[in-house]
């Protein structure tokens, strides 16, 4: 009894040629996109506006902006809180981005090695 492929499985080489240029193409379109997110900034804010933080599509950070109100020397944990909840906004708006956009381009099939 000889198996039988389900339809659209079939098509010997010039099917294989044709799923191995579309891999190459998404690919060259994930490294295209991973690229531009790379560079993007992305910014997060914490205590309704009184830190400010952006950060790459690499999680880099680039500034800080912090408004003098948010300055208490008696109360420098706040400031430090304020400060990493800020950076922790902008990296949650990169990551977002990230998978969203990578999403598109994969259909949502998880991909090992990006992201």
């Amino acid at each position: 009894m000889k198996a039988r492929l389900p339809k659209g499985m079939g098509g010997g080489p010039q099917n294989m040629n044709r799923i191995i240029k579309q891999a190459q193409k998404m690919q060259d379109d994930m490294k295209e996109l991973q690229d531009r997110l790379d560079v993007t900034e992305y910014s997060g804010e914490s205590g309704s506006g009184l830190v400010k933080a952006t950060v790459t599509g690499k999680h880099d950070v680039t500034s800080i902006k912090i408004d003098p109100n948010a300055i208490d020397p008696e109360d420098i944990e706040m400031l430090e809180d304020l400060i990493a909840a800020a950076i922790n906004d902008a990296i949650t708006k990169a990551k977002t981005e990230s998978e969203a956009e990578m999403d598109k381009i994969t259909g949502g099939i998880s991909v090992p090695g990006i992201m």
